[in-house]
């Protein structure tokens, strides 16, 4: 097994690392602040011309078509600087491929260009509601075909960068007469659609520079082509894509665990106590060796599940691996470079605990740590029946 980055694949990280490095890292502890939002949609725009918005996706559509261990390693250079901003292009990643895999030439044609030329900021995913999250099942937004148009009723909450997407791919209920998750069909819902709302803010804990809002569907009509893939046949869909999604923000949670990681580490080298650094004693030396380790362990885990899913193999077990691990390890490292830099680890002028606040959502979105082990046994118990 190779496990070097191909030329394309190394210049893709090199490129978004510099990126990062020249673009977010100024400005992304002042926009976790609450500095003014068009930086941030500046720099989507920038992301999108470097095409960095449709890295799995065909040239045909205006994607560079680098694969997906691009886009994993892309992910993470991103997320190293400013996780708001890696979240923002993985979901809208995300919504790409999924139209790419089950929508009409039409449809890809009319959304996903879009998308990755910049002209839509961002792409929505719409699954979560109130009362259907690790169970998307149990959803209750309803689609009613009404002559030439599918009208919606319901709500979508934790749905990033509902504000300033131009597409969501929206899952809602089309027959309710069958067991649940078998009568759900996925629609194109684009932001301007009559009767279609974007909500209130969540008031988060870290990322706060990429939106997170709900979604309000009061008689939103969308004409009869919106449907997507075929009828009732959501469900499958929203599981497969949801694997892929589980690359992306396991990704993202390894760049967030290094950076905070590579501070402590370059602080314990500079910290004076007991008139020597403090990485000379041992305390601290293990604190770094295991979260390197860690956050190496998930970084081979992210590289299989990209590789099968690059080649066309099964993936879905190694994506949730690959993601439980690679969150944990980041949360866990965040925690340990907070203690390495003790009080200061604690202040907002140091960037650790901004990274310990972004890293903590990476074991929920996507599906929690719990649902990934739910996954990955059941899986696992199939084998072996």
């Amino acid at each position: 097994m190779n496990l070097e980055l191909t030329e394309e694949q190394s210049l893709i990280q090199e490129t978004a690392r510099n990126f990062a490095q020249a673009e977010l890292e100024p400005v992304a502890a002042e926009l976790d602040r609450g500095a003014d939002r068009q930086v941030f949609y500046d720099n989507l725009k920038k992301l999108s011309e470097l095409g960095f918005m449709g890295l799995n996706i065909d040239g045909d559509y205006g994607g560079c078509e680098a694969g997906v261990v691009a886009f994993s390693v892309a992910i993470t250079e991103i997320a190293r600087v400013c996780a708001s901003t890696a979240v923002t292009v993985s979901v809208s990643n995300m919504v790409c491929e999924v139209i790419q895999a089950v929508g009409t030439e039409e449809q890809k044609q009319k959304y996903v260009t879009k998308i990755c030329s910049g002209e839509y900021l961002a792409g929505g995913f719409g699954l979560t509601e109130t009362g259907a999250g690790s169970d998307p099942g149990a959803m209750k937004t309803t689609a009613v075909l009404d002559g030439d148009e599918w009208v919606l009723n319901g709500s979508k909450i934790f749905i990033t960068s509902a504000p300033y997407a131009g597409v969501f791919v929206v899952w809602a209920v089309t027959d309710s007469s069958v067991p649940a998750g078998k009568g759900i069909s996925c629609f194109l819902v684009e932001a301007d659609a009559p009767g279609f709302s974007v909500g209130r803010a969540e008031e988060k804990m870290g990322q706060h520079a990429s939106a997170t809002n709900e979604l309000i569907f009061d008689n939103c009509r969308v004409p009869k082509d919106a449907l997507m893939g075929k009828l009732n046949d959501g469900f499958r869909i929203a599981v497969g894509e949801l694997a892929g999604g589980r690359i992306g923000i396991g990704s993202l949670g390894l760049g967030v665990g290094l950076a905070a990681m590579d501070y402590a580490t370059k602080y314990s080298l500079e910290r004076q106590q007991f008139q020597q650094p403090i990485s000379n004693f041992q305390a601290i030396q293990w604190k770094i060796a295991d979260a390197y380790t860690e956050l190496e362990a998930a970084r081979l885990l992210l590289m299989n599940a990209a590789c099968k899913k690059e080649q066309g193999k099964s993936f879905a077990r190694e994506a949730s691996m690959a993601k439980l691990f690679a969150t944990e390890s980041a949360n866990r490292a965040c925690y340990e470079a907070l203690q390495i830099l003790g009080g200061y680890g604690y202040s907002n002028e140091f960037p650790v605990e901004r990274y310990t606040r972004d890293a903590r959502i990476t074991t929920i979105y996507e599906g929690t740590s719990e649902v990934q082990r739910l996954i990955i046994s059941r899986d696992i118990l199939r084998s072996f029946s």
